[in-house]
Parts: structure tokens; sequence; C-alpha cells
């Protein structure tokens, strides 16, 4: 990934924060037949240098088939992202030296990948899964709403899937090599369409450090 060093985020504690907040993952591998993506909801787990990332897929998707134990894959992770118009910069209006760019968060999580076809595995991420996104709903869904042996069915039609991470690469590309005048211009700009989620992680980085 091409990184300028004002865009490298190499904190894991924010790496693991946008992870955790977009949770939907593309996890590319290489096969026989050239590279393949596979789109998966995945659990970020702290251990390690750079943490774990835990999933699962239907028994029926070949992924869990056609990877060894111990293949190096990537999954990348998208965060907040959206389009700048350079109209929103004041410098515009002095000089219009300015054009359209893409502001964007981005992790890529490199590691190795180990198949878990057993069912306290996947029994324990569907727990925490569930967790994780029933939390804001009224009345929660959880495992024990299901019959048992209804439940025991469906776990029986997917596999665990684990990430052992062994690198993480960050980068948060948030207009930070412009002067402040402009990013906050930017940043009202996001605003006024509603894009508050990038116009956050702008101001953000403005912040002075604690």
């Amino acid at each position: 990934m091409y990184m300028p060093p004002q865009f490298a985020e190499v904190r894991v504690d924010e790496l693991h924060r946008i992870i955790q907040e977009n949770s939907l993952g593309i996890l590319v591998r290489r096969t026989s037949g050239g590279l393949e993506a596979d789109h998966l909801p995945f659990l970020i787990g702290t251990d390690g240098d750079h943490g774990s990332l835990i999933a699962h897929v239907a028994r029926a998707n070949p992924v869990w088939r056609e990877v060894r134990d111990g293949d190096e894959v990537l999954v990348v992770f998208r965060g907040v992202q959206g389009y700048i118009s350079p109209n929103w910069y004041p410098g515009k209006q002095e000089t219009h030296r300015y054009v359209p760019t893409w502001n964007y968060e981005v992790v890529h999580a490199h590691g190795t990948i180990h198949v878990r076809d057993d069912e306290k595995f996947v029994r324990g991420v569907v727990a925490h899964l569930t967790r994780k996104h029933e939390a804001d709903q009224p009345r929660p869904w959880k495992m024990g709403d299901a019959p048992a042996d209804y439940l025991t069915e469906q776990l029986g039609n997917i596999i665990g899937i684990e990430i052992r991470l062994s690198r993480l690469e960050g980068k948060r590309k948030l207009n930070q090599h412009h002067r402040q005048q402009d990013r906050e211009g930017a940043i009202q700009g996001l605003e006024s369409q509603g894009n508050v989620g990038l116009a956050k992680a702008m101001r953000d980085t403005t912040k002075p450090s604690p």
C-alpha cells in the first residue's frame, strides 16, 4: 500500500478500533486459479503482538477447503471515507491551485489462516458476534432464543476461521498535509453533506495529544 509518512497510522489500538467499527473485512488469498476475495464479518482479538481475527463461513463455501493451514492471507478493512471537493477549501478562492481528492481510513491485516472445524470454537464465534451486533437492539437476540436442536444443526453448517496476525498496516488519509483553515473547510463541507463520520475523523486528527 502506498504510504506517505503523514498518512501512516501505527498505533495498534487505533488500528483495532477501525477494525472493530468496520467488521466486514475482505479476505484476500492466493489460489491455484489466481487471487480470490471473500467478504466476512470479523472479530478482533488482542492476543499476540498484533492480535487475531476470527470469523466463520458456510460449510458450502470452498474457502476452508482451498486454504492450507498456515497460508498467508490479507484482510482489508475500510473505515470512514468520502469525496473532498476543492470548493470547500478557503484557499481555493485565493489561488485556485487545488484539486479534488478522496479521504479515507483503511487497515491491511496480514497473517496466517487456520481452519477451526470444531463446534466449541464456532459456537464461541457466533456468540461473540451476536453479542456485539445485537447490543444496541431493544431486545437483543441471544443464542438461547433458538431451539437447541435447531441451533446445533445451524452450527454444524458453518466452519470457524482464525487468522493469526503478523503485521498491521494502517492509513488515515485525512488532509493532514493541508492548512488548518482548509481542513476545517473540508470538515464543514462533509458535515453539510451528512458525512459526519469522516468529518469527525478529520476533526479528531487536529486535536492536540493529551
